[in-house]
């Protein structure tokens, strides 16, 4: 029997006591309110964990109690209940802190369900605090290393939703480590036990991106020989991060919204629904607003996703951070191919220090790997780094291959020198080119073949 002590806040008499009883029979303490104004003195009297709040109601509505209830303290869980469920409600509801909703008529089922993972996440939340404290000293929080204040900021944020079950956006350059703080939030979150499911979608092609996602049926198209599960059912109970979201074909993205709002999908090929418990985590290197505009991202799927947003900044500027980075991915690596590298040297912190890490902590990790496997035991020095290694990929202004920007040139000119200068001094490897400018592999030949055959003829002359 748990000890949870639940506030019912509804104006329809019947409805508050039939709930009341109900919820008391699972085993929960229980009181109830009128509206937001009686349920705001029932607060302080009752110390309810957990709030169940209609909408609508008269005096002080369900929206206008969560916000006050966040002032009065962020350790009580709020359910809204809704006639009519939307896209802007959920939004609203999450950017408030509701942890959950559901619509009416209640399915009564699906409440205790709600009511349980709330019991978890609430306990969650308690050995976090531990988890915190702990490591906040040290650097660390999860799979996340840092000490300056924009990691501390992001360690925050982490903290805050991990327990909740919203959908959260996780936006940075490429090799910033937005997967990193996907799993950390999977990690803190009550969900931990259950499977962490990352899929890239730039790196799925169109034609296979939803049977990947959804699944599909023997069959259910040329090819098809047998059922395949989609990552979706992969991580049932658990977390599937979907990265590179912008890279999603437009109608798949409607397919998807749909699975968010109701829960339930249809493998292709199938008549049949099939339920998901699911949490969403998405992730992009491109500017939301911008992909909203260019038709590259629904805007009511990132209205969804985007309920709470985590931005990773690139490592040039927190390189206060890359003492505590280095040590931790010295001792990663030492693991994995069995080497005993102590330390990089004070000459080698301080070239780290003046670079500008256009791959950001990816290729700080590249970097430390190639130097572990060089150097196998001590100190890694200069000579144990990749030749050439210092010497920025973007050119100094005197450079005479310098992008040369004036007054009159348009964006999508500036964007094509960047393009061409960055693949010219990668000597054409657009796995590198495509990591320095912080866009997908799949991105950089898009625009490639935007520029046609004149770029290639620039490209191989410089071979």
């Amino acid at each position: 029997m748990t000890q949870e002590r639940i506030l019912i806040v509804e104006d329809e008499a019947n409805e508050r006591t039939g709930l009341a009883e109900l919820v008391s029979s699972w085993g929960y303490r229980t009181d109830t309110a009128a509206d937001g104004v009686e349920a705001l003195e029932k607060v302080s009297s009752f110390s309810p964990s957990i709030v169940i709040t209609d909408i609508k109601m008269p005096r002080m509505d369900g929206m206008e109690l969560v916000e006050k209830l966040a002032d009065l303290s962020q350790s009580i869980a709020v359910v809204m209940v809704t006639a009519q469920k939307t896209t802007e409600t959920a939004f609203h509801a999450g950017r408030l802190g509701v942890q959950d909703y559901i619509e009416k008529p209640i399915d009564f089922r699906r409440l205790r369900s709600i009511l349980g993972n709330l019991g978890e996440i609430l306990q969650t939340r308690t050995e976090n605090e531990t988890l915190r404290r702990s490591l906040r000293d040290k650097g660390a929080l999860g799979r996340l290393v840092g000490s300056s204040p924009k990691m501390l900021e992001i360690f925050h944020l982490v903290e805050m939703v991990a327990p909740s079950t919203a959908s959260v956006l996780i936006t940075g350059a490429s090799g910033t480590g937005k997967e990193l703080v996907a799993r950390t939030i999977h990690d803190m979150s009550p969900r931990r036990g259950k499977p962490f499911v990352p899929i890239n979608c730039a790196a799925i092609p169109e034609t296979l991106i939803e049977s990947e996602i959804f699944g599909h049926e023997k069959g259910a198209f040329t090819g098809a020989l047998e059922r395949r599960t989609g990552c979706f059912e992969l991580a049932e109970g658990g977390t599937l991060l979907l990265d590179e979201i912008g890279e999603m074909p437009v109608a798949t993205q409607a397919k998807l919204l749909r699975v968010l709002e109701d829960h339930k999908l249809r493998r292709l090929g199938s008549k049949v629904e099939t339920s998901v418990d699911v949490r969403v985590l998405a992730a992009t290197n491109k500017i939301p607003d911008e992909a909203v505009e260019k038709g590259e991202l629904r805007q009511d799927l990132y209205y969804r996703l985007n309920v709470f947003n985590i931005h990773m900044p690139p490592l040039r500027d927190h390189k206060e951070d890359l003492r505590e980075l280095v040590r931790s991915l010295l001792a990663e690596m030492n693991k994995k191919h069995e080497r005993k590298v102590a330390d990089v040297s004070e000459a080698v912190l301080n070239i780290f220090q003046s670079y500008s890490w256009p791959g950001n902590v990816r290729e700080l990790r590249n970097t430390l790997e190639r130097a572990v496997i060089v150097c196998e035991s001590g100190l890694i020095e200069s000579k144990h780094l990749p030749p050439g290694f210092g010497q920025n990929v973007r050119p100094a202004v005197h450079d005479p291959d310098a992008v040369h920007l004036g007054v009159g040139t348009t964006v999508e000119e500036a964007e094509k020198q960047l393009i061409i200068k960055t693949l010219q001094a990668t000597s054409n490897n657009k796995t590198r080119a495509a990591e320095i400018l912080g866009i997908s592999l799949k991105t950089l030949h898009n625009k490639l073949k935007e520029y046609g055959r004149a770029t290639d003829a620039v490209l191989a002359a410089e071979e």
